[in-house]
C-alpha cells in the first residue's frame, strides 16, 4: 500500500523588500525548491504581478530543496527554519559592444545617456547613447591606468585621468551640441605609475595611489600660477587650443605607510577616511585630514588588485590575486591589527583572478566582479557563504562583424549606472550590458 506522507518542515518568511508577509509560521514540504516558494509568497501576497524570489537561509542563496539543504547543514527537519525572500535578479543581456585600438583600463557611464573611456593608448574618448564617438583627447602619452567623471555642470565635467607617465590631469569636458575638452591641470607629485585615482563624494578632492608606495591627497581647484616648478626647461609643455598651457599643480597632502605597489585608492562614503590597497598585501585605512594611518590589515598571501566601497554599510570588498574578492569590516579597518583574518566577514572566490569591482546604484546588496577570464560576476552580500554568483555573463569572442575580437577578453574596469547599464572594459574594448534590478 502507498503511502500519501509528505514530510514537512516549519518555515517562517521574513523580508526587507515592500512585499511582506505577516509574521506566521508555514507548514512546508520538504521537497520544495525555490520556485514552489516563490509560487506560495506571490499566492499569499495577493500579487497581481507575479514576482520571482530568491530565499536566503543561514546566509545561503537556495538552490536545492529545503530537506537538501538540511541534509547538507545538519540542520534537522523538526527545526523551524527562517527564509529572507529578495527579488530575483533577472538574467544581463548584452546591449552593444564598441571595438578600441587598446586596451580598456578605465570606463564611466555616469554621464545620461554616454560612456566615457581610459586607455592604454592614452586616449579619453565619449560615446553617445547610440555607441557613436562623438569626442576624443589625448589625455596622456602614456598608458592611462584609472579616470574619474567628476559632475561640473549641466552640460561639462571635469575627467580626473592616471597615467603611467606618472602624472594625473585635470581636463574639463563639454558634451553639448558640439563636444570640446580643455586640459586644466596637470598633478605632479609621484615618481612611478599612478595606479589609481579617486574622487570625493562633493567633488572637491581628489587621491591618488603610486607604485612609488604613496598617496597623493589634491583639491580640484584650478590655481592662477604654477604650483609646481618645471623639472625640465627645455621640456615641451601641453599647451591647449586656446595658447595657455595647464597649470602644474601640487598636493595637498600625502599619505605614507605602504611598503611596496599602490593598486587601489577609495574615499569612505563620508570623505572623512581614505581606504588603499597594494601588491604589499595590505589594506590601510586613513584618516585623510590629519594624513594618517589609523588601522591596516596584512594578509601576506593576498597581494591585492582593487578595492570597493559599497552602499552596503561598513563594508569594504578587495580583489586580489589569490583568485578572491574578499569583504571587511570598516569599523574594524580603523582600528590597528596585524592580521586580515580579524576583519574579514566571507570571501567570494573566482575561477580566475578578480580585477575590477563595481556596486550597483539601486541595490545596496548587490556588486559585480570582472576578472581576467572574461566573466562578469553579480553577488548579493546578503548571500556570500557558498561563493556562488547570483548573475555571470562573459564578453563575447565576437563583435558585431562576426569576426574574433582581441585577446582573451580579459576585464579591467567596470561601472554601474542608475539606469542598470553596466559598462565593461578590457581587453576586448567595450561592452554595454543591461542588468534589470
Amino acid at each position: 500500500m502507498q503511502s500519501d506522507y509528505v514530510s514537512t518542515l516549519p518555515v517562517l518568511f521574513t523580508t526587507q523588500t515592500p512585499h511582506v508577509l505577516p509574521p506566521q509560521k508555514f507548514m512546508i514540504p520538504a521537497a520544495w525548491k525555490r520556485y514552489q516558494l516563490s509560487q506560495l509568497v506571490n499566492k499569499a501576497l495577493s500579487l497581481e504581478t507575479p514576482i520571482p524570489f530568491d530565499f536566503i537561509v543561514k546566509g545561503d542563496i537556495l538552490r536545492t530543496s529545503l530537506e537538501e539543504w538540511c541534509s547538507a547543514n545538519g540542520v534537522g527537519t523538526e527545526e523551524t527554519l527562517e527564509l529572507e525572500y529578495v527579488e530575483s535578479l533577472m538574467p544581463p543581456s548584452h546591449l552593444s559592444s564598441i571595438p578600441h585600438d587598446d586596451w580598456v583600463s578605465s570606463v564611466s557611464c555616469r554621464i545620461d545617456g554616454r560612456f566615457v573611456t581610459g586607455s592604454y593608448d592614452g586616449q579619453v574618448r565619449l560615446f553617445d547613447s547610440s555607441q557613436k564617438l562623438v569626442h576624443s583627447f589625448s589625455a596622456h602619452e602614456a598608458p592611462l591606468t584609472s579616470m574619474k567623471v567628476l559632475q561640473r555642470g549641466q552640460d561639462d565635467v571635469v575627467i580626473a585621468t592616471a597615467s603611467q607617465d606618472t602624472t594625473a590631469r585635470l581636463t574639463s569636458l563639454s558634451y553639448s551640441s558640439s563636444p570640446s575638452s580643455k586640459t586644466l591641470a596637470s598633478l605632479h607629485l609621484h615618481t612611478n605609475t599612478i595606479s589609481s585615482i579617486s574622487a570625493s563624494s562633493s567633488g572637491t578632492h581628489l587621491l591618488t595611489g603610486s607604485w612609488d608606495s604613496l598617496i597623493g591627497i589634491w583639491d580640484t581647484s584650478i590655481p592662477e600660477a604654477d604650483q609646481v616648478p618645471t623639472d625640465d626647461r627645455k621640456k615641451r609643455r601641453k599647451v591647449n587650443e586656446n595658447g595657455d598651457a595647464p597649470r602644474r599643480k601640487g598636493p595637498v597632502g600625502i599619505m605614507k605607510g605602504h611598503t611596496g605597489r599602490i593598486t587601489s585608492v577609495e574615499f569612505s562614503d563620508d570623505d572623512k577616511y581614505a581606504f588603499s590597497a597594494g601588491l604589499d598585501s595590505s589594506i590601510r585605512c586613513w584618516d585623510v585630514e590629519n594624513e594618517i594611518c589609523i588601522g591596516s590589515v596584512i594578509a601576506s598571501t593576498k597581494p591585492f588588485l582593487s578595492i570597493l566601497v559599497p552602499q552596503h554599510p561598513h563594508t569594504l570588498l578587495a580583489s586580489s590575486t589569490d583568485r578572491t574578492v574578499t569583504m571587511y569590516d570598516t569599523r574594524q579597518l580603523r582600528a590597528p591589527s596585524s592580521t586580515a583574518t580579524t576583519y574579514t566577514t566571507s570571501s567570494l572566490s573566482h575561477p580566475a583572478t578578480p580585477s575590477a569591482l563595481a556596486a550597483s546604484p539601486k541595490n545596496s546588496y548587490h556588486v559585480a566582479s570582472g576578472a581576467y577570464d572574461g566573466v562578469v560576476r553579480i553577488w548579493d552580500l546578503r548571500s556570500t557563504r557558498d561563493s556562488i554568483a547570483v548573475a555571470t555573463f562573459k564578453v563575447p569572442e565576437v563583435g558585431a562583424n562576426g569576426e574574433p575580437r582581441k585577446g582573451d577578453g580579459k576585464i579591467l574596469a567596470l561601472d554601474w549606472a542608475k539606469n542598470g547599464l553596466l559598462a565593461v572594459g578590457g581587453e576586448s574594448g567595450l561592452d554595454i550590458w543591461n542588468v534589470p534590478e
